[in-house]
């Protein structure tokens, strides 16, 4: 008997069919292909290891995987929102595998990672949110590869008390949530979360403590105007957040939010400029950053910023 195949996205099969624009040559990218490629894909499967890289089609998968980068996703593959922009299955999602942070870590080791991104599905069914399972996963991997940078990029642990100041208390070296859009597209397109909730949750994190880095991330494309972004921005340096991305929001299916506007890339450079001079300390703003891009790249350049600052 032939398995049933998974339906990604029940939700939205009766919703309207909403046609973006074709994309522009700019995001041309690379199919995935290569020896590395092919050796980070086996050791992962290996482990039985979930990617956002796989689950949420990033396009960037071809670039960090053939050099054996990979940002994990914890608490499974099913996440319980259903986000208008996201790709990651939604619905009911199983169990938490309590083996996973030590898979995880062990993939790390693997790996030879120098900095790891940990992300992880939202789970709201959790009386935690999932935070203790970010503490393990964290502590599995200072165990095994004491030497490597950790970066987290955690739901919104909305209505979930106590379960922020469990991960900080955990350290990890980037504390990354991402406000995803401007305020005003909340209800279309991230429903199930609150906009200053999530600021207020990264400014805490600089509260509790300083010594984490924080990152944020925005789409653009989805509707937003020029002044809305500025003022997100202006949003971000009131919560002391560090690190800024800005992508281009590109649909996973043609039930998903339409692309509202493919952003040409001078456009990116302008918000980079502006971004800078608003006093965060790094920003990557290109049509096709995501969030965990370049990340081993990006921390160290954080690490020079701050001892400049300290020198100075």
């Amino acid at each position: 008997m032939n398995e049933i195949k998974k339906i990604r996205h029940p939700e939205k099969i009766n919703k309207q069919d909403n046609i973006s624009p074709p994309k522009p040559n700019w995001l041309r990218v690379k199919a995935p292909l290569g020896k590395i490629f092919d050796e980070t894909k086996v050791l992962l499967d290996d482990l039985n290891i979930t990617t956002v890289c796989e689950e949420a089609s990033c396009p960037n998968i071809g670039n960090c995987w053939s050099k054996k980068h990979a940002t994990m996703m914890i608490m499974g593959d099913t996440c319980t929102r259903a986000c208008a922009f996201c790709n990651v299955a939604t619905g009911k999602p199983k169990k938490l595998d309590l083996s996973e942070p030590i898979r995880v870590a062990k993939s790390v080791a693997r790996l030879k990672l120098s900095h790891v991104v940990i992300t992880s599905v939202d789970r709201d069914d959790l009386i935690d949110g999932g935070a203790n399972h970010f503490v393990n996963t964290i502590n599995d991997i200072r165990h095994l590869s004491p030497n490597t940078s950790i970066e987290i990029l955690t739901p919104d642990f909305l209505r979930k008390k106590g379960a922020l100041e469990k991960v900080i208390n955990a350290k990890p070296d980037v504390f990354n949530h991402n406000l995803e859009t401007v305020p005003r597209l909340y209800p279309t397109v991230r429903p199930g979360a609150r906009y200053f909730h999530s600021l207020n949750l990264l400014a805490k994190v600089k509260v509790v403590d300083p010594n984490i880095f924080t990152k944020s991330g925005i789409m653009v494309g989805l509707g937003e105007s020029q002044n809305e972004i500025y003022q997100v921005m202006d949003d971000m340096r009131s919560a002391n957040i560090d690190f800024l991305t800005i992508g281009q929001y590109l649909q996973p299916t043609i039930k998903h939010h339409k692309v509202e506007k493919f952003v040409n890339p001078d456009e990116f450079d302008l918000y980079k400029k502006v971004a800078l001079s608003k006093g965060f300390l790094l920003v990557s703003s290109s049509p096709l950053t995501r969030s965990s891009f370049h990340a081993t790249e990006d921390f160290e350049k954080l690490k020079k910023i701050r001892i400049n600052q300290l020198n100075n």
